[in-house]
């Protein structure tokens, strides 16, 4: 996988840049799809509630194993593919007694690979088992955040958790984001680093490569009226000696948007890097 350079033949090319990678040229699992439909950043009231989304390339979802529930079934990678719905690519495996899944897929897992889940799966990227059946300081991605419900915490392409510790019935773990979390042992994860890690170093180039991925342009809030957004209006380049804040009125850039006294907030042993 490699990061290439557009030449700059016309003034959106110059800087542009993707991602030259090796995945299969086939089209997915019929019926490992679902039909997505696109809500343009709106509610089941028509009310625009997320801003600068809407129109885009029409995508269909693939359906991810998340919760890696096959315990001692061995299967084989059969091929890596694209996913137009997130960052990291998709792995598509064949189990041995006929089921084909999507996982995501872990960096240098390869096709013809084997992987397995379960206590006496072979320790290998891709590979799924519980926390307590894990060595400490091991990399993994796609932790439950409770047992048997489905990985949640780290999914985005290169990213990883580390394994700190072990403490009674619950495992230390350092997420992307520096915070350290309690989790119980009876939560799964998957073995090794996210693949796809180049996908950070892209470089879009121009505002139609993002409008086929459903953004649309982002106004600044000073820029606006003051019907339209908490800090518009004003003469000249002014804020309103508001501070900043979404068009909601809710604080930003430095004010502290966490609820206080959240049930979680007891497994947090070390909060994110500010």
């Amino acid at each position: 996988m490699a990061i290439r350079k557009c030449k700059p033949i016309t003034p959106g090319m110059r800087g542009m840049s993707y991602l030259v990678q090796d995945v299969a040229k086939k089209k997915p699992e019929k019926h490992l799809l679902a039909k997505q439909k696109s809500s343009g950043g709106r509610n089941n009231l028509g009310r625009v509630t997320a801003k600068h989304r809407g129109k885009g390339a029409k995508r269909r979802l693939r359906i991810i194993d998340f919760k890696r529930d096959k315990i001692g079934i061995a299967a084989k990678v059969v091929a890596i593919e694209y996913d137009p719905n997130r960052s990291a690519n998709i792995a598509l495996l064949h189990y041995l007694d006929g089921e084909k899944r999507y996982i995501i897929a872990p960096l240098g897992l390869k096709v013809q690979d084997r992987v397995s889940g379960g206590e006496e799966a072979k320790f290998l990227p891709g590979s799924s088992m519980k926390l307590k059946d894990i060595p400490i300081g091991t990399e993994i991605h796609n932790i439950e955040l409770r047992p048997k419900s489905r990985g949640q915490l780290v999914r985005a392409a290169g990213t990883s958790a580390q394994f700190i510790a072990k403490e009674g019935d619950f495992a230390h773990i350092k997420l992307p984001s520096g915070e350290v979390r309690l989790i119980s042992l009876e939560c799964m994860a998957t073995i090794g680093r996210v693949g796809n890690v180049d996908w950070e170093n892209v470089n879009f180039g121009k505002a139609g490569r993002l409008r086929l991925r459903g953004k649309r342009p982002h106004v600044r809030g000073v820029a606006k009226n003051p019907h339209d957004h908490p800090m518009g209006g004003g003469e000249g380049k002014t804020s309103g000696g508001r501070h900043p804040c979404n068009f909601k009125g809710l604080l930003a850039k430095g004010k502290k948007t966490r609820e206080k006294n959240k049930p979680g907030d007891k497994f947090i042993i070390k909060r994110r890097k500010q």
